[in-house]
Formats: C-alpha cells, sequence, structure tokens
C-alpha cells in the first residue's frame, strides 16, 4: 500500500457503510485502510443488548489481521452528552477507551461538552442556511474549543465564528484539569490505565453475559485480566461480576455485585 511506503503511518478512512460492507476497506492481506472509522456507536441505541451485539458482530467480521476502531462522536453528529447525558457520557468515556482496538476522541467530548444553541444570525453551516429551521446544522456540535476562563475562553483574541458553550467559564480545560472528579480528569486516568496495562491496549475482549441494563465483558493478555461493567441506565443495578480489585469507577463507591446508576467500573480480576 502507498501509506505503508513513508514508514510508520497509518491511513484513517472516514467511511460510512455497515459493517459487512465496511470490512473491504481492510483490503488483502492488509494492503488497504489501517483503521476504516467504525461509526457504530453514533448511532446506536443505548442499550447493554444492542451494545453486546454490535460488539460480537463487528469483532466477528474483522478479517484476519484487521485492527478495530471505535469512535464516539464526530463533527457531524449530536454530541455524546447530548444524545445519553452528562452521567452516561462518562460511561460512554469508560466503554470507548476500554474496548479492544483504536479509539477516537472528538474535541471537546472529553470535557462532556453538549451541543451548542446556534442564534439565527450565526449560523454558518451551509446545510443550515440553505434548509434552516429542519435540524441539518453542524454548527451545534463545531463549537470553540474552551481552553480557560479568560475572555473568549483563551480560545482567540477575537470574537469566534461561532458562539462559546454558556457555561465555558467552569466547563474548560484549566478548570476541569484541576478537579480530580471532572470528565476530563476521568479520561485522563482512562488513558493512564490504557497506557499502563497490556489487557486494555493489546489485549482480546470476551464478552460477558448482558443482563438488564449492565453491559460488561474483559480485556485479556497474557497474565493481564481486566473486568469492565457499565451500567447503561439511571437506577442501580445488580450483576455478579467476576471478583477482582478496584481500578477505577466514573463515580461512586462501587460494591461487588451491584453497580449504581450510571456507573462504571474498571476491576483487575484476582484468580
Amino acid at each position: 500500500m502507498l501509506a505503508d511506503s513513508y514508514g510508520d503511518k497509518v491511513l484513517v478512512g472516514e467511511i460510512y457503510l455497515p459493517v459487512e460492507r465496511l470490512m473491504a476497506y481492510y483490503g488483502k492481506q492488509g494492503d488497504g485502510v489501517h483503521l476504516p472509522f467504525n461509526f457504530q456507536l453514533i448511532d446506536a441505541s443505548w442499550d447493554a443488548a444492542a451494545l453486546h451485539r454490535m460488539v460480537g458482530d463487528y469483532e466477528a467480521a474483522l478479517p484476519p489481521g484487521g485492527w478495530p476502531n471505535w469512535v464516539l462522536g464526530n463533527h457531524d453528529r449530536p454530541r455524546i452528552a447530548s444524545r445519553v447525558g452528562e452521567a452516561q457520557a462518562r460511561v460512554a468515556a469508560m466503554l470507548l477507551l476500554t474496548m479492544r482496538g483504536t479509539p477516537t476522541i472528538y474535541y471537546g467530548d472529553e470535557l462532556g461538552l453538549a451541543d451548542v444553541a446556534i442564534p439565527a444570525d450565526k449560523v454558518r453551516d451551509p446545510r443550515e442556511l440553505r434548509e434552516p429551521g429542519l435540524g441539518f446544522g453542524r454548527d451545534p456540535v463545531r463549537t470553540p474549543m474552551p481552553w480557560d476562563a479568560s475572555p473568549q475562553a483563551g480560545f482567540t483574541s477575537g470574537e469566534p465564528w461561532l458562539p462559546l458553550n454558556m457555561d465555558w467559564r467552569k466547563r474548560n480545560v484549566a478548570g476541569e484539569a484541576a478537579d480530580a472528579d471532572s470528565m476530563l480528569s476521568l479520561y485522563r486516568d482512562l488513558l493512564r490505565l490504557r497506557r499502563a496495562h497490556p489487557a486494555l491496549s493489546l489485549g482480546d475482549v470476551r464478552l460477558l453475559s448482558a443482563r438488564g441494563h449492565v453491559l460488561a465483558y474483559e480485556r485479556i493478555k497474557g497474565d493481564d485480566r481486566i473486568v469492565v461493567g457499565l451500567n447503561l441506565s439511571g437506577e442501580a443495578q445488580h450483576l455478579d461480576l467476576p471478583a477482582g480489585d478496584l481500578m477505577l469507577t466514573t463515580g461512586g463507591d462501587y460494591a461487588p455485585g451491584r453497580l449504581d446508576a450510571n456507573q462504571g467500573v474498571i476491576l483487575r480480576a484476582v484468580a
């Protein structure tokens, strides 16, 4: 493949297709796109059984040597915090960063940014300008990244081309970096775990039974075995996960056999 002739490079394809057609873009004998974007999570029903099937079907469809990838959000569709709510957006972050394969993070999702309402006189997206009021505009997910609480959120010294999120004085990189319980801190903790544990970065995935509103799976690499349990609902759920030491939670305390509302946990399995 041409990209391979340039050394250690990765070719990513923004390809919107059903899984069975998407797989063709990996090519034969690894001579296709390294990472044909897997956009399934963007349109997925936020349901444990549905996600369980999705992961299983995607993994089964991958060609030999095909490396998986997962995309939670992009510049064309509503943000994850607007789709499932901020509490579940934390659970979604844990899903994205513990699933097998390469994760893609859309800017601002690591802060919990939601879609921003755009006044009619501020619209920039050509589609919204051509077809106003139909909800096709993509400006709400393309607003400036808020870096700090200084004027214009540290994004520019002038007026940005789209409005800032209303809560930018609080929801910004500097503010969340100083808050151990923030969305940004959760993302950073998840990324640290991925780097530290081969099971999360390179290991196999084994889906556990999907019961009620809980999606659970194991990541395994040699003796490194990690269990992930995700409560996709706003009510506490009971599920017996394999025994393990708590490594990280999206929030709240963890009691074996029970997940709090909107809680995800990562456990290091013990024999």
